[in-house]
């Protein structure tokens, strides 16, 4: 059965096609960067973790299509969580945190 994390990198072999796009870690997690800049991963839980600006952040959270990013209780404003699985979804969020990184 394939896991949320088995989704995320299937997602990420085209964005690591890409020259700028690199397989890193960032707080103990296989991540993405772009340019030197982390841009998204997977939580221990399986959520989808992206960064993007801040007020599209909390626009998303606003209309119900994600939470708040926050580790030990502080919360990231520029990170989103998406929990649901979705594939479509989550490749649009990861292709508009790659553009937002570089």
């Amino acid at each position: 059965m394939a896991t949320n994390h088995d989704l995320f990198w299937d997602l990420a072999e085209p964005l690591l096609a890409q020259s700028a796009v690199e397989r890193s870690t960032m707080m103990g997690h296989d991540c993405l960067r772009a340019a030197g800049n982390f841009f998204a991963m997977v939580s221990n839980d399986g959520a989808l973790i992206v960064k993007l600006p801040a007020d599209r952040v909390a626009d998303l959270i606003d209309g119900g299509s994600g939470t708040s990013f926050a580790p030990a209780g502080k919360v990231f404003r520029e990170w989103l969580a998406v929990s649901e699985p979705d594939p479509d979804r989550w490749a649009l969020l990861m292709e508009e945190a790659r553009k937002f990184a570089a």
